[in-house]
């Protein structure tokens, strides 16, 4: 019944299987199927005869829960479907389709599309004459049928083909009562409601996981065979380890539960059509109604376009930055674009965001500020990380996959002993009950039922250990991953330089040139001016609980001005009304100015796809004037020509070749007469005139240069990804030692050619002679040549900006993998661009680690395989790491333990496969004789040794230094193998030696297990024989209480040579440096190794009836106790001077990899050894361009294919 039959060849279902989400993170495919009732009774009648075992298969299986019980069909007939994720996990779920009636609303004599919006949703999704819906409800999101377009389409939300103009014009009066109630009876409530899950149902879900199965079955097979002790200590473990795992999940649910419920139920303002306002619950809301926002702080309880008015709101819950974010209304504009494509990368400044803060509101002349409802529940922000947090991505680390292959190999090895075991009792004649048990036996033995709980004690305590420095982890499978980290994009701002910028000088322009420039701190202050009106009124400050709020750039710009913001109340503007705006007024410091103080009407607040922001002010009794400020070259770009120096670019690199930021300053007079509000941004950022460029100084942090160093020595990649102009940048870059001094740096410029679909790319040395007309190009053949030698070692950096990124990534595909082989610097790139390029590194095969402070960086590090954000919250849920001390110090720190834990996972999985190999060995061994180990000798091995072992091996802390490899990636990898492999050989070899070696003693007796040290007290031979008779004919009667067939000289060889080589085993293994600390600093560890030890040689040399008699052991001659241990130390020896000078010998295997060619199959490695070899590259002072085809952008983004270069990648 596999799935790929169903959908080769004809399909006699037509529809039957379709996408959902289609490109979105949640992707999914779906399938539709309808239940059969004959198929139906034959499972039911399935499960009764396997005693609930199918049902079992079902439960971890739904797929074929779904092909046993159902015939396929199409989606529309469907009343279950079939969940598929697109991912290379290709996980399934199970779902029916429900129906909702609308019936009770509709009025049956009003056709509801008539009340309804044609194009909406709601009117496709109601089937005509029952007036029902059909709904699925997947991760939380409700999906309806949509009867046209039949598919199932998401609804929570308002649809994005809406145009700017429609949403005022359709939402902007509120929807009508029926409409109202229609829309909430299919989208549900508005709640992200996360219930405490009941302990009941945790515990029975973590009883069906089949590792708990499996021991289940061990402790019935155990109780059946009288193991009461061990099968009873199992129990108490896993019951400890459900306990702690239900009371793990339970205490997230609640931590969830209450994240969430402070916003489920807000008392809200709804306008509806024609009926006035009303007060409702937050959770009645449905995407579409009008809200009203009041003045005050208000908590938003769904995410919502504002439509007029302006907010300013607190994010820090989404983005974990304090700054208030300032939010301006939808632009009522008529064109085609759906209101999204139309604002662009800015559509997040008209939308105020489900759980955060509005801190206060503005109103304009239209009197409300007003917010137009556009998600509800789990579609709003808040709701997608809450359904992050509760459905997290599954992560593919090979270390997971690896531990199920080795568990198949454990129970392939167990196989072949039961089929051994089988033989050898079946043979001997003993009866099916008892060979059965025995058979099964060996499975329990073979593999280890310790194994999982061990590996997680291994992560949590890593995790403790990263708490105590301050990272906080919420994905802790993602501790493993940071071990392999081999690439670090930071970003720059906040990250490697400190937050706040000081005001370093101000140059101002007059009449077309640079005036001289004035520098801060100044002994006099600024001029009253437009440069001086621009800092004080162009920014987006407001006071928030008595102190100035808002970005730290702002803040020093406004502070040199010694003004104050005074934000008290309302002011009386002629012509307009009463309106909320800002005014600012001089402080107590500020020099004297002409006037009482500057209002500030409106703003276009900051966005980063257009560089720049916008206000526009007014003097008290004066006239409005615009002010802009931004990157230097956009505002010099929206400055009249004249006005701009003709030496601006000269200056301006000048500052930013010293790793200045450099931000422009521009201004215009509004004619009178015109309302403020209904200009649009391009009219206003328009004509301005050039006033000059303020200098701010952005220092490194204290750390940033060391851990850069440090990490450059580990050949761990440092990559920067900023917002900032591209000169800074790089001058930032050279001064942390991203870029050394010795070394090029190439400009990579990426040009769309106007008129045409074609695009070119050019190369350009940034060149670092500090002459006046900076950055002149020598092109003579010296400089060539120069930079070629330079060039030829591989000591250069590509630096490119967003722009060219974007236009590199669509154009130049084949280039791109070329780029980031050796890029550095990466400028002014979006949030959008971060993410993108991320995701590049990761397709080159690169472990990507993502360091930046959480707000813009949001979508880079959750797609980054170890993304940390620097933030004060304790845990941002932006990233799986957040650091609380915002350095990037943490990113070493997080790499060495992530190193550390991987490392221990190695060693806990080897000790733990040797540790049932090793037993299983010494059964089998005494199975041959029929014999085996008694209880208590199982119960020794299995608690009292690896337990205590598998909790403290773990302890052992991360090595200090980073060293400049990483640790393997797989469990499979040769060294790691040939460990495994060569101790098993040992420890074979050695039971087997003890084992044949012990029958050939002289005082050896297969029936009578007192000979030995009776012959030795006696010093008399016929003696022995003698009492060896008198003994068989007391045996049922004096001995007949003690001994249950265990004892035998063999079981005890084996059984002391096993139990010590457990404890050989666990030292051997327990690997210090280079990724963790030398083992004796685990004193745990040692401690309990010394106690093992101690224990394991009194059994073997004391002499106590008793003992010996409960632990099944028989007294043996003190000459052959020692010949034992002499045995242990010859395998201690041999096993570690294997391990010291083989498996951990790296130039031994560097060497290897050399003569037998092996080289790294990572797409990276194979791009370097392509382009050592490659003379031409990298090309300068060259321009490439593109096939001139029209080739939509859309089409390309899939890949340019280059025939030569494709080819000779697959030569490699």
């Amino acid at each position: 019944m596999s799935p790929e039959g169903h959908f080769m060849g004809e399909n006699p279902a037509k529809n039957h299987y379709a996408q959902l989400n289609q490109g979105e993170e949640n992707e999914m495919e779906i399938f539709g199927y309808k239940t059969q009732g004959c198929r139906k009774a034959l499972c039911i009648a399935g499960y009764i005869l396997s005693c609930g075992a199918l049902l079992l298969l079902f439960y971890w299986k739904p797929e074929w829960d779904v092909w046993a019980n159902c015939i396929r069909c199409s989606l529309e007939e469907a009343d279950i479907v079939l969940l598929r994720t697109t991912d290379e996990f290709r996980i399934y779920s199970r779902k029916t389709v429900t129906w909702i009636s609308v019936s009770a609303l509709i009025k049956s004599g009003l056709d509801y599309s008539a009340a309804a919006e044609e194009d909406s949703i709601f009117s496709k999704a109601i089937m005509k004459p029952s007036l029902q819906v059909k709904i699925i409800q997947v991760q939380k999101i409700r999906y309806v049928w949509n009867i046209y377009a039949k598919q199932f389409q998401k609804v929570g939300a308002l649809e994005d083909h809406h145009t700017c103009s429609a949403i005022h014009a359709k939402f902007g009066s509120g929807l009508t009562c029926n409409e109202q109630n229609v829309r909430r009876v299919i989208c549900g409530p508005n709640t992200i409601d996360v219930p405490v899950i009941p302990i009941w149902k945790l515990l029975i879900k973590e009883v069906l996981n089949p590792f708990y199965v499996f021991q289940l079955f061990s402790v019935c097979l155990w109780f059946a065979e009288d193991y009461m002790e061990y099968a009873t200590a199992i129990i108490i473990m896993s019951l400890l380890s459900i306990f702690l795992t239900v009371y793990d999940l339970r205490q997230q649910s609640v931590k969830l539960h209450r994240l969430v419920e402070s916003h489920n139920n807000i008392m809200v303002t709804v306008c509806r059509n024609k009926e006035g306002c009303q007060e409702l619950e937050s959770h009645h809301l449905v995407p579409g109604d009008m809200l009203v926002l009041k003045e005050g702080k208000t908590l938003l309880p769904c995410d919502a376009i504002l439509i007029s008015g302006q907010c300013i709101v607190n994010e820090s819950m989404l983005t974990g930055e304090s700054i208030p974010v300032t939010k301006t209304h939808l632009p009522q504009v008529d064109n085609f674009k759906p209101w999204r494509m139309h604002c662009a990368e800015d559509y997040k400044k008209h939308v105020l965001f489900c759980g955060t803060e509005v801190i206060q509101t503005k109103a304009d002349d239209r009197g409300v500020v007003k917010a137009v409802v556009l998600r509800t529940g789990f579609n709003t922000a808040k709701g997608d990380l809450v359904r992050s947090i509760l459905y997290p991505k599954p992560m593919n680390f090979k270390l997971y996959r690896d531990a199920l292959r080795f568990l198949m190999c454990l129970i392939a090895f167990a196989a072949i002993g039961m089929i051994y075991t089988v033989c050898v009792f079946a043979l001997n004649g003993e009866e099916a009950g008892e060979v059965v048990k025995k058979a099964l036996d060996v499975i329990t033995i073979a593999v280890p039922p310790a194994l999982p709980a061990a590996l997680t004690t291994g992560i949590i305590y890593t995790q403790r250990r990263l708490k105590k420095k301050g990272i906080f982890c919420i994905s802790p499978q993602r501790i493993n991953i940071c071990g392999q980290l081999n690439l670090i994009c930071f970003d720059k701002t906040g990250t490697l330089t400190e937050d706040g910028l000081d005001l370093w000088g101000l140059l101002p322009s007059e009449r077309n040139c640079f005036q001289d420039i004035h520098s801060f701190p100044a002994d006099h202050s600024l001029p009253w001016g437009p440069v001086f009106r621009a800092m004080a009124v162009c920014h987006s400050l407001i006071v928030w609980e008595g102190k100035i709020q808002g970005d730290p750039l702002d803040v020093k710009m406004f502070e040199a001005t010694h003004w104050v913001i005074d934000d008290s109340s309302g002011h009386q503007i002629e012509g307009q009304g009463s309106t909320r705006a800002t005014v600012v007024r001089p402080g107590p410091k500020a020099s004297s100015v002409p006037v009482e103080g500057v209002t500030i009407l409106h703003q276009f607040p900051f966005s980063s796809a257009l560089q720049r922001m916008s206000v526009i002010a007014q003097e008290i009794g004066g006239e409005q004037q615009v002010f802009t400020k931004g990157a230097p070259e956009m505002v010099a770009m929206l400055c009249r020509a004249e006005t701009v120096p003709s030496n601006f670019e000269s200056k301006l690199l000048l500052y930013t070749a010293q790793g200045f930021r450099v931000i422009g300053l521009a201004c215009k007079s509004l004619q009178a007469g015109k309302q403020s509000t209904d200009l649009t941004r391009e009219e206003v950022e328009s004509d301005l005139t050039f006033l000059g460029l303020l200098i701010m100084e952005n220092r490194l942090k204290r750390e940033t240069k060391p851990v850069l160093e440090e990490l450059s020595a580990a050949r761990i990649r440092s990559v920067m990804v900023t917002g900032d102009n591209i000169q800074t940048a790089v001058t930032v870059a050279k001064n942390a030692g991203m870029i050394s001094p010795t070394n090029r740096v190439i400009l990579v410029e990426a040009n769309k050619i106007p008129g045409s679909f074609s695009a070119s790319v050019t190369w350009k040395p940034l060149e670092e002679n500090k002459t006046e007309d900076y950055g002149s190009l020598e092109d003579d053949s010296q400089t060539e040549r120069r930079i070629r030698l330079g060039l030829g070692s591989g000591q250069y950096h590509f630096a490119m900006s967003g722009k060219s990124y974007q236009i590199v990534a669509q154009q130049f595909r084949h280039l791109l993998p070329k780029l980031l082989l050796n890029g550095t610097v990466f400028a002014r790139m979006s949030p959008g661009q971060k993410s993108s390029l991320v995701e590049e590194f990761q397709k080159l095969d690169y472990f990507v680690g993502m360091c930046g402070d959480g707000a813009n960086d949001c979508g880079a590090l959750k797609v980054a395989h170890a993304g940390i954000s620097l933030s004060e919250q304790e845990a941002s849920v932006a990233s799986p790491f957040t650091s609380r001390t915002p350095s990037i110090a943490c990113v070493p720190e997080l790499i060495r333990e992530g190193r550390a834990a991987l490392v221990t996972s190695f060693c806990m999985f080897k000790y733990m496969a040797l540790y049932s190999t090793i037993q299983y060995l010494g059964v089998l061994l005494l199975y041959w004789q029929l014999n085996s180990f008694g209880n208590y000798q199982f119960l020794f091995q299995d608690l009292a040794i690896t337990t205590v072992i598998g909790v403290t091996m773990s302890f052992t802390g991360a090595y200090p230094k980073l060293v400049p490899y990483r640790p393997p990636s797989q469990l499979i990898s040769p060294p790691l193998l040939l460990s495994v492999v060569l101790n098993i050989l040992f420890s074979l070899s050695m039971q087997i030696f003890g084992f044949v070696v012990v029958q050939e003693q002289p005082w050896y007796s297969k029936t009578d297990i007192h000979s030995a040290c009776l012959s030795m007290n006696n010093h008399m031979e016929n003696s022995s024989s003698i009492s060896s008779l008198g003994l068989h004919g007391l045996r049922d009667g004096a001995y007949g209480q003690t001994d249950n067939g265990y004892k035998s000289y063999e079981n005890t060889t084996v059984w002391l040579l096993s139990t010590i080589n457990c404890l050989i085993v666990a030292l051997v293994f327990s690997k210090g440096k280079p990724f963790r600390q030398p083992i004796y600093t685990n004193y745990v560890f040692i401690l309990v190794l010394i106690g093992q030890l101690g224990i394991c040689l009194f059994l073997v040399f004391a002499d106590i009836d008793d003992l010996y008699s409960k632990m099944d052991l028989v007294c043996t001659p003190t000459t052959w106790r020692i010949s034992m241990v002499i045995m242990l130390i010859v395998t201690l020896a041999v096993s570690f001077l294997v391990e010291e000078a083989v498996i951990e010998n790296r130039p031994l295997w560097l060497l290897l990899k050399k003569t037998f060619r092996y080289h790294s199959k990572s797409h990276y490695k194979r791009l370097q050894r392509a382009l050592e070899q490659d003379s031409a590259w990298p090309p300068l002072n060259e321009t490439f361009f593109s096939d001139s085809v029209a080739i939509s952008v859309e089409g390309n983004m899939g890949g340019h294919s280059n025939p030569t270069f494709d080819s000779n990648e697959d030569a490699l």
